[in-house]
């Protein structure tokens, strides 16, 4: 296989979709032993000091839908800009990721809209 430039791999991950992106990123932790946060602050100096700041990201985790499962499907459209078949699949699909690195504030509004909507909802 020919090696692929750091700008051809991006090219290459904008066509992928958010569900797929992210099955991407687990098989790539699940391969080289390690998670996506110590990749992207691998370096000399980021090992402790980001390890004592305060939580700046935030993901939402959809643990259940709920009895309301389209009302569901339809908050987590609004909030990914899914398509209807991909917000499906993350609904039928749960507990699973709807929001990965969000701020504080997002995270609580799309925890609160998917609350609203009847689902069962965690913020990690």
């Amino acid at each position: 296989m020919a090696k692929l430039t750091n700008e051809e791999l991006i090219e290459a991950f904008k066509e992928l979709s958010i569900i797929e992106l992210s099955d991407f990123v687990k098989l790539f932790e699940e391969t080289f032993d390690v998670t996506a946060a110590a990749v992207a602050v691998a370096g000399p100096a980021a090992g402790a000091a980001d390890a004592e700041e305060e939580k700046t990201e935030f993901d939402v985790i959809l643990e259940a839908a709920g009895d309301k499962k389209i009302a569901v499907i339809k908050e987590v459209r609004a909030l990914t800009s899914l398509g209807l078949k991909e917000a499906k699949d993350v609904v039928d699909s749960a507990p699973k990721a709807v929001l990965e690195g969000a701020t504080k504030e997002a995270a609580e509004k799309a925890k609160e809209a998917l609350e609203a909507a009847g689902a069962t909802v965690t913020v990690k």
